[in-house]
């Protein structure tokens, strides 16, 4: 299942827990492990919470079994992420629920009653999305490596039907990083916060920047490259679009730290890669990608080591 289609069932289904009026019993916190896929194990109190997740989504069947496989499949993947070195910050998780929220008319502490009263949890539901999130970009990986329609194919296509090619803004951009150790957030975060933003009120373009950082502690600097926009990472999409050649975006606290991103320049381009990108955006081939998806499933399940408890 892609995230896109995920996310238009997981509207459907907040829409229904919001007519719950009742408190569901607390589940026990008492957990097990039933399985270890692996070496990720996988506990009886996950599986209870997928079950309850199901059962929203009015799901037919064994709704226990249905939790195994899935919370089986979920583990999988969350190892295939990692092997790929795919990070997914807590930040674009934090978008991803306050957009879920949203779409149904609810606050993000509503939302976290619901999950709680319905037995789902919000830390699961978390944890969901950022396998979903996670999985779509192994899956945008291995797509561009599968046989996919070419750049070349994609204009010729676009051109054949009448089309012209697509334009895109093209953005050289460059990351500033105030390091803040897990350990140490409480205590510094805020005071870092206010030192990136003292740093970005002086950005004046990409070329001083390593300058303004010299003697500064745990600041990096990293230079991004040229990124198209439909490549934007989402946390930072609307930032990027809304901030001017020269300018640097708002800071942003995020699991590193805090940080803003400097727009060293941007242009209008107009190549065979922005069609192609734009193609694939638009769900040119939604069903390839499914394809795809369960092909990948099937031969993680092959090599994959499960042990029952």
């Amino acid at each position: 299942m892609t995230f896109k289609n995920v996310r238009h069932l997981v509207s459907a289904v907040l829409i229904a827990i919001a007519s719950i009026s009742v408190m569901m019993p607390e589940v026990a916190s008492a957990s097990e492990i039933r399985y270890v896929v692996n070496g990720v194990p996988v506990t009886s109190y996950d599986i209870a919470r997928r079950a309850a997740f199901l059962r929203l989504q009015r799901r037919r069947g064994n709704t226990k079994e249905l939790a195994r496989q899935e919370m089986i499949d979920q583990a999988l993947r969350t190892v295939e992420i990692r092997r790929l070195r795919i990070n997914i910050p807590d930040s674009a998780v934090d978008q991803s629920y306050t957009n879920f929220a949203k779409t149904n008319r609810l606050s993000a502490r509503q939302m976290d009653q619901i999950l709680a009263q319905s037995g789902v949890t919000k830390r699961h539901f978390r944890e969901f999305i950022r396998t979903q999130l996670g999985w779509s970009q192994a899956l945008g990986r291995r797509f561009r490596t599968s046989g996919q329609l070419s750049e070349q194919d994609v204009v010729q296509r676009m051109l054949k039907d009448g089309g012209k090619k697509p334009t895109a803004t093209e953005y050289m951009l460059q990351q500033v990083i105030f390091v803040v150790p897990n350990a140490e957030r409480k205590s510094k975060l805020s005071k870092r916060k206010k030192e990136a933003q003292a740093m970005r009120n002086r950005f004046t373009g990409c070329g001083t920047t390593r300058q303004f950082a010299k003697g500064l502690i745990d600041v990096t600097v990293r230079d991004l490259g040229r990124v198209l926009e439909p490549e934007l990472p989402p946390n930072w999409e609307k930032l990027i679009k809304a901030t001017q050649p020269g300018a640097a975006t708002k800071v942003q606290v995020t699991e590193r730290g805090a940080e803003f991103i400097g727009i060293c320049n941007a242009r209008e381009v107009s190549n065979d890669r922005v069609a192609q990108m734009l193609f694939q955006n638009e769900g040119g081939q939604s069903e390839k990608a499914e394809e795809l998806s369960s092909k990948y499933m099937a031969e993680l399940k092959a090599k994959a080591r499960i042990v029952k408890r």
